[in-house]
């Protein structure tokens, strides 16, 4: 694979988005200087105490407060290198990519390029940042020698979460340029790349900015409240759990009023039927006048006063009690299968039904129409509003999958009807030629491009080489990692394959991906199999969460019908399956993505490397159920907090263990990959994935090195433990902590258990034990809290609801 390689970037302009690329630069290991203004002291006294880079640290500062943290680690907000334009234009020779992202004003980013531009190095790429602004346009300020290593890229906001970004070149673009930067920010900063057409506003933000103001529109016209709206348009239609109004608010309103406004710049009725529905609707117009902006300002559409939430309410102009849902009917329909969805949705008679119809039928026109001067594929409008907007599917997939000519037809005759938001009939090739012929416009062979009227397959580089199991369209027939490779043993708990008859695959198939015996069962038989035919085992499912921990409802008719002690034989062989994991004679390698919480965490911590994608939330979490970790989690905190001790000189080994019982009693999680490491979660020798969809391909690598390497198991070794008067210093804590108020009986009696298994019982302190002496403690502790009334009463909590209990 041909390399660009990027050793540093500049981000010009510390404004909300530019200073949160840079965070996301620091969280994927790549060295960045950002960049703004020079700050302008009041007077000669205070120059000579104030920086000019007061606006970059204040910007840099502001990334510690944010929620959701910019930052894998608060501290790493440190290696954000700051610079303005009048001392430090010099660095960007250094730069192999600068990325500007000040504010969206065509004059100032003008400008801004004509002072940059002599300092640009000959080999660098400068990117815009803009939400929408012509590309095209902005490259006219740049030198002839700039204008081929010039393009758009759009990320979405927050950028370290959100998935898309959009690359935009102009008619002078390298189309190497920009190969190498969708290679670049592909597996290094673990994005999924679309190609938009230089159109204002591009693909995600033209489509997803219509239809939310064609939600604003259909709400007014049905008379519903925003809190309803929400609840419909959320999680129940696979979209955004934030559902229309509240996204709105996380994204801002004045940078929704900002997009809304290039629309109605740069578009007119000639070149968008629909131009007269971007007319900024009356209520964003009222909150912003009275500066509620949305979650910045803690008021916008809702309203948060202490624990009680308010909604907006435009004809009082007040906020007024929020939470009311929508009907459960309508949530029944949203859950048939698609064509009897929206069948039912256009013919119900309901304000609601009527309501959630339109709004797809709108989304459904909207693309149609524009896609030939938005995007190459349908494909691309598809995974520019999953991956911007946090939809299951884009608009294409799910009007293919309700039946595309039955669909196309209801929407042509609330065109005719004066339904619709526009009277622009649907493109011709909607109704005849391939797409009719294939149901659709996805196919195994490609996606629909209304351009050259074929069906085209997705782009491929090299980098995507590195993607085995891919994200692909409803349609496309990609290969499905729950079916592709070969099966050696299968059943409804585990799924054990290969890809390549050199490493052995695990993948969990149980509900959230949680632990039962079987699981267990299917692991160990997994190592087994690795150890005798394959060069490893990789730990791996290709979706969210890696696991969540046992599996407590698969225990409870066996606790029911034979007591305790079905317990206690579970929660042994769950602790050989992991012994035999990090014993193992070839590597075992967990693949982590998403949620690793109590098993899950334990399944990471025994395997002999772990490779994580960046958003890995790892950490032992039973006492949220009223638990201690029960399959060696604590075994590994006591015996990495020995190993850690013998490396130093320090007698003491109570500090080594502060951090691991803190994690545990607190049911602490990473909140990233990096903080897990933190944790001590994951090691410095573990491997961190930008791109979730490269995890396998790299946990395989890993497999292979290791084993080629000569891996050998680690020696089964005793280690030290910080015995009775350890366990004497961490209770004393724990009472001031009871006393204080700031934890309950409860939470006192299961910390004091974690506390005796991380200090080995009642022993002196530097007593050597084994791992399956503290497993023995763990053990106990465990089955003795399962019979606790106010454990049970947190476990069944955790059942109904979903939430833990604290008593």
């Amino acid at each position: 694979m041909n390399r660009f390689p990027v050793r540093r970037v500049a981000v010009l302009g510390a404004g909300v988005m530019g200073a949160q690329i840079a965070a996301h630069l620091v969280n994927v290991k790549v060295p960045v200087v950002l960049f703004d203004l020079a700050a302008k002291p009041k007077d000669a006294a205070s120059a000579a105490l104030s920086s000019k880079n007061a606006v970059v640290s204040k910007a840099v500062e502001s990334l510690k407060k944010l929620k959701p943290s910019p930052l894998g680690v608060e501290d790493d907000a440190a290696l954000i290198a700051q610079a303005n334009y009048d001392e430090h234009l010099e660095q960007l020779r250094e730069c192999d990519l600068v990325i500007e992202a000040i504010a969206e004003r065509m004059d100032w980013k003008l400008d801004l390029y004509k002072k940059i531009a002599p300092y640009v190095a000959p080999h660098a790429i400068l990117a815009s940042n803009t939400s929408g602004l012509s590309i095209t346009k902005l490259s006219e300020a740049l030198p002839e020698a700039l204008k081929p290593r010039f393009c758009g890229i759009h990320f979405f906001n927050p950028p370290r979460y959100m998935y898309l970004v959009e690359l935009i070149g102009t008619p002078s673009t390298d189309a190497r340029i920009l190969d190498d930067l969708e290679t670049f920010v592909t597996s290094a900063l673990g994005k999924g790349v679309v190609r938009a057409r230089d159109t204002p506003n591009f693909i995600a933000n033209r489509v997803g900015i219509a239809g939310m103001l064609s939600t604003m529109r259909e709400v007014e016209k049905f008379g519903l409240t925003y809190d309803v709206v929400d609840d419909l348009t959320g999680k129940k239609m696979g979209r955004a759990s934030s559902g229309t109004f509240r996204t709105a608010d996380i994204v801002g309103l004045d940078t929704m009023a900002h997009v809304i406004k290039t629309l109605q710049d740069t578009l007119s009725a000639e070149t968008d039927p629909f131009y007269p529905n971007f007319a900024t609707p009356e209520v964003l117009k009222v909150l912003l006048e009275k500066g509620n902006l949305g979650q910045k300002t803690k008021a916008g559409f809702y309203k948060k006063v202490g624990r009680e939430v308010y909604r907006f309410e435009l004809k009082s102009g007040d906020y007024v009690p929020a939470g009311e849902k929508g009907d459960e009917v309508y949530a029944r329909m949203l859950q048939r299968p698609p064509a009897e969805r929206l069948k039912l949705l256009r013919e119900s008679k309901g304000a609601q039904g009527q309501f959630l119809w339109a709004i797809l039928r709108n989304s459904f026109h909207y693309a149609a129409v524009h896609l030939a001067s938005i995007a190459e594929t349908a494909r691309d409008v598809d995974f520019a509003l999953r991956w911007g907007f946090g939809m299951k599917q884009g608009p294409f997939e799910a009007w293919q999958e309700a039946g595309w000519l039955q669909v196309a037809q209801w929407i042509q005759e609330d065109i005719a009807a004066g339904k619709a938001l526009s009277n622009a009939p649907l493109p011709e090739w909607v109704f005849k030629g391939p797409v009719a012929q294939a149901g659709g416009v996805h196919t195994p062979e490609g996606s629909f491009n209304p351009t050259n009227g074929r069906f085209e397959p997705r782009r491929l580089l090299p980098v995507h080489a590195r993607q085995l199991f891919p994200e692909a369209v409803a349609g496309s027939n990609a290969p499905s990692f729950k079916t592709a490779g070969t099966t050696i043993h299968e059943d409804d708990g585990i799924r054990l394959w290969t890809l390549d008859d050199e490493v052995l695959i695990a993948s969990i198939k149980s509900k959230m991906h949680a632990i039962s015996p079987e699981v267990a069962e299917g692991l160990q038989q997994g190592i087994a199999l690795a150890e005798q035919q394959y060069q490893g085992l990789v730990i791996w499912s290709g979706d969210d969460p890696f696991s969540v921990g046992a599996d407590l409802q698969a225990l409870l008719p066996a606790f029911i019908a034979v007591g305790v002690s079905a317990i206690d034989d579970a929660e042994q062989f769950l602790q050989q399956t992991m012994l035999r994991m990090r014993y193992a004679s070839v590597p075992v390698i967990a693949a982590i993505r998403g949620m690793a919480l109590g098993g899950g965490c334990e399944i990471a911590v025994h395997a002999a490397r772990r490779v994580a994608a960046m958003e890995s939330y790892i950490g032992l979490v039973e006492v949220g159920v009223g638990l201690v970790p029960g399959a060696g989690g604590l075994t590994s905190i006591a015996r990495r907090a020995a190993e850690q001790q013998a490396l130093t000189t320090h007698k003491d080994l109570l500090p080594f263990l502060t951090e691991g019982f803190t994690a545990a009693a607190m049911a602490k999680v990473g909140t990233s990959a990096l903080e897990s490491r933190k944790l001590g979660y994951l090691l410095d020798s573990d491997v961190i994935v930008p791109n979730k969809d490269e995890l396998l391909f790299v946990a395989i690598q890993e497999a292979k090195a290791m084993f080629t390497a000569g891996w050998r198991p680690p020696h089964k070794r005793q280690f030290a433990v910080a015995g009775r008067s350890g366990k004497a210093t961490i209770q004393g804590q724990l009472v001031n902590m009871r006393d204080g108020g700031f934890i309950s009986q409860h939470d006192f009696h299961i910390a004091s258990l974690i506390a005796n298994v991380l200090t080995g019982g009642d022993v002196d302190g530097g007593t050597l034990v084994t791992e399956e002496y503290l497993m023995a403690l763990e053990r106990k502790a465990f089955c003795e809290l399962v019979t606790h009334p106010k454990t049970q009463d947190r476990i069944m909590a955790m059942l109904a609801t979903g939430k833990p209990l604290r008593n």
